[in-house]
């Protein structure tokens, strides 16, 4: 059984391509809103649920935040595969902020992963206002992901580096 989103109840929630904006405990500059630090957020909900997620091919969406963890699933893949090869913190954590500064695509353009899943931008501030959101999340998502990866003493934990070896939804990680 995949495991679901909690946030499933968005009234008065801001969407862009179907897409739920939801609050982020972050000090990341973007577009979402801003949680309290002792409530979960949806990348608390992506990294918790991932090692058991992960293991689908098909995930049933309930909630339109089940498309945002269906995505922030796959990012969190990409990046494990970007910290595969990385011996230490400090050169995993310049793996990430590279994998940051790539282009981040949205619905309807070339290179992103889902095509259908979101609906198409209506127009091009929604489209900036989704890459923003999307921007925010993936930083957010890979700092998180750091504190997970690796130990206090900065060496990789092989109990979360071993899942870089997983396809999520037979998606082929580049």
């Amino acid at each position: 059984m995949v495991y679901h989103s909690s946030f499933v109840d968005e009234q008065g929630t801001t969407k862009a391509c179907g897409c739920p904006l939801l609050p982020l405990k972050s000090h990341i500059k973007g577009p979402a809103p801003v949680s309290e630090q002792d409530k979960t957020d949806i990348v608390d909900e992506a990294i918790t649920f991932f090692r058991a997620n992960v293991f689908f091919t098909n995930f049933d969406i309930k909630s339109p935040a089940d498309k945002l963890l269906i995505y922030l699933t796959f990012y969190i893949n990409v990046a494990l595969k970007r910290l595969e090869g990385c011996r230490t913190l400090a050169v995993g954590t310049k793996a990430i902020i590279n994998l940051g500064l790539e282009d981040i695509p949205v619905p309807g353009e070339a290179g992103f992963p889902f095509p259908g899943l979101f609906a198409l931008p209506q127009s091009q501030d929604e489209a900036d206002l989704f890459r923003n959101y999307l921007k925010q999340v993936r930083e957010e998502t890979s700092g998180r992901l750091l504190s997970v990866a690796y130990r206090a003493n900065g060496t990789p934990n092989k109990w979360w580096l071993a899942f870089a070896k997983r396809k999520f939804m037979n998606v082929v990680v580049l």
